[in-house]
């Protein structure tokens, strides 16, 4: 296990897994938010995508309850992101996320999935902040990131393509306090 946080547990992808993230990434609920209605997936497409040999991510299952509901990713920031986002010469890490299984939507397990992801970047991986790029319309996934200390950092013209646009995002960050 990876990760542990009372009932909210994350461990590595397996490539058994690649059913799992077909049939979260084939429903259109979750696709409204993650990677869009237009771009669904079947186990071939998980596997080229999510199982390529040269990927930089830590790639896990999100499991509560013993349950696995979705899907998280972390990775370090490469120069040219840092860069393009502003920073220096920072350990960052990035983090992508979504819950595959709606029903366990909207009961706080995402604020307790991405502060137990934090507090990992930071204390096990001493990263000095942790960012995302929601897209600007998805309010409900940015109030999560917000209570969990997140601030909106950067606006993000035409970042990320969304069902066929281009769409804006928002630079998030997470940044320890010092003590």
């Amino acid at each position: 296990m990876l990760i542990q946080n009372g009932k909210l547990k994350m461990r590595k992808l397996e490539l058994k897994d690649n059913v799992l993230l077909a049939k979260w990434l084939s429903d259109s609920k979750v696709l409204q938010y993650y990677e869009g209605r237009d771009n669904p997936f079947d186990v071939e497409k998980v596997n080229e995508v999510f199982f390529a040999e040269d990927d930089a991510e830590v790639k896990c299952i999100i499991e509560y309850e013993g349950k696995e509901i979705g899907y998280i990713q972390f990775y370090q920031l490469d120069e040219k992101t840092r860069k393009t986002y502003g920073y220096e010469n920072e350990i960052i890490y990035g983090t992508d996320q979504f819950i595959g299984e709606v029903e366990y939507w909207n009961k706080g397990i995402g604020k307790d999935l991405i502060n137990a992801v934090v507090t990992y970047l930071i204390e096990e991986k001493l990263a000095n902040r942790v960012v995302m790029d929601p897209q600007v319309w998805n309010e409900r996934a940015i109030r999560c990131y917000e209570k969990c200390g997140f601030k909106k950092v950067k606006l993000l013209p035409k970042h990320e393509l969304h069902e066929g646009e281009y769409r804006d995002c928002w630079l998030i960050e997470y940044k320890p306090q010092l003590q």
